[in-house]
């Protein structure tokens, strides 16, 4: 972790903000389809460091008074309880997450769509539940014909099929809680409907990524190749772009596979040519004329390569994804020419665990090594023991560590722990009694109020957010949470902290 910045945000909302207004006084009403996370786009902070993680909601607050949000969730996502990953929480609730945030910025949700429906029970339920909170709300099912039969897609049939939202603003932000919620075919939905009513409607598309101004091998463009290779998308110069303006852009696999047909779409839509040659022209991203440090953005985004090759090998190992997303993975940091090593904390984690094998057996006969790199570059390790998780002893060490205590120190009170482990034996009958991160926060808390150096190292806590982790094993649901709480960027081998297969 160097603490470099190689973007300017301030630089960024500027331009971005100024861009899509441009792009908007094209049309009386613009439907802005909005790609990538709303809300705490850590991926974005991680691989352009500077890049606020909440940009884009403040771009939109920027935007307020000529703006509008309408949030779109598939039914299926709803109905097997799809999570979004970095908070470990459903898309149904994250909806209801990103309802709230928007009020908060005083940013108004015209709508929520529930998209691709057909009667699905946890569909209907979660309908119910919006409407009876005065969220208005729609269902749309699948579009007739599409992708091929254009005709029929433009039709009563087709996109008339379903309910027009009625909005009143220029521009209309179409967003998601992640990809495939259907936020292009409700954008071109309501053009529909808009122009059938006399409404001069246009579409265009916000994707933070893949930057179409850097180069198409550029470690930025091969980190999104890496975050989205669960969906197999692939970077590509844009064809038509080269071919309509004689100059590379990069855009990818789905968009410039799509193009001549959303064309064709947006022409029997509007009655009239598209403005659009190429879908880097679709697109109002301004992301690559913020870059100020291509060197601190290239190292950032390499260990972005690395950290998505953890995250797949664990999701592998949990039976979440196949084969060919971790080998995609492999391919990648290959052709960075770089190995998962060369994230400085995984070796010190590995060799905290071969260092622990001399202190005697981790729980369960399982030695677990973690190991963070603080802001200033030094690394911290920790290993569990049959009191304590690798997660819970690493996080002690370092606030200790940052609050200048001696290592020896005990900052948590004996009597604490054991009334923990007390109750997870005699009243929970838990068979692991160590304290995972949470609990080990809830403890250090408790003492705090006794023991000014636990209260020392408590507030120091702080200081923990976006330095970099790395675990020798899964970390339990107890230790994520608290990693994820305390804003860690945390990866882990793919090995097992238990040989017992239920870890709640």
């Amino acid at each position: 972790m160097t603490g470099k910045i190689g973007f300017d945000r301030e630089l960024y909302l500027r331009e971005q903000s100024g861009f899509i207004l441009e792009r908007a006084r094209s049309f009386r009403k613009l439907y802005l389809e909005f790609g990538g996370k709303l809300i705490s786009d850590f991926h974005a902070s991680r691989t352009l460091p500077g890049f606020d993680p909440n940009a884009k909601i403040r771009l939109l607050h920027r935007l307020r008074d000529d703006a509008e949000i309408i949030l779109c969730i598939r039914a299926g996502d709803i109905e097997r309880k799809k999570l979004r990953a970095d908070f470990g929480i459903t898309y149904d609730s994250d909806v209801l997450r990103l309802v709230d945030d928007l009020r908060e910025w005083g940013l108004t949700v015209s709508a929520v769509i529930i998209t691709r429906f057909s009667g699905q029970p946890s569909a209907v339920q979660f309908r119910n539940r919006l409407e009876r909170r005065g969220v208005r709300t729609y269902t749309h099912t699948a579009t007739q014909g599409y992708p091929s039969e254009v005709d029929l897609i433009v039709s009563e049939e087709g996109y008339g099929a379903n309910p027009w939202v009625e909005t009143s603003r220029p521009i209309v932000v179409v967003t998601a809680p992640g990809p495939g919620s259907g936020k292009m075919a409700t954008c071109l939905c309501q053009m529909y409907h808009d122009h059938r009513r006399g409404i001069s409607a246009g579409y265009a598309k916000f994707e933070t990524f893949p930057i179409w101004n850097l180069p198409l091998s550029h470690p930025v463009n091969t980190a999104y190749e890496a975050a989205t290779a669960d969906l197999g998308d692939v970077n590509m110069i844009d064809p038509f772009h080269l071919e309509a303006y004689g100059t590379n852009a990069v855009n990818y696999n789905r968009d410039i596979e799509i193009f001549p047909v959303l064309k064709r779409i947006l022409e029997r839509i509007t009655e009239a040519e598209s403005p659009y040659k190429s879908p880097t022209d679709m697109g109002v991203n301004r992301a690559g004329f913020a870059i100020t440090d291509d060197a601190v953005v290239r190292a950032a985004a390499t260990q972005e390569v690395i950290r998505r090759h953890f995250r797949y090998h664990c999701e592998y190992a949990l039976g979440s994804v196949d084969t060919e997303t971790v080998r995609r993975t492999e391919l990648l940091l290959e052709a960075l020419n770089v190995r998962p090593e060369d994230r400085r904390v995984v070796p010190a984690a590995r060799a905290a665990a071969a260092a622990g094998l001399e202190r005697g057996k981790g729980h369960d006969g399982i030695l677990c090594g973690a190991a963070m790199e603080l802001k200033d570059s030094g690394i911290v390790c920790g290993c569990n023991s049959p009191l304590m998780h690798a997660s819970s002893s690493l996080v002690l060490n370092a606030v200790k560590k940052l609050a200048g205590l001696p290592e020896p120190l005990h900052i948590l009170a004996p009597s604490v722990i054991q009334s923990i482990a007390d109750m997870k034996s005699g009243v929970l009958r838990r068979k692991n009694v160590s304290l995972n991160l949470e609990e080990t926060m809830i403890a250090l808390s408790v003492s705090a109020a006794a023991n000014p150096a636990a209260q020392t190292a408590m507030e120091r806590l702080a200081d923990l957010r976006d330095c970099d982790m790395h675990l020798t094993h899964i970390p339990t649901p107890g230790d994520e949470a608290g990693l994820r709480k305390l804003g860690i960027n945390v990866t882990s081998d793919p090995a097992f902290p238990s040989r017992d297969l239920f870890a709640g």
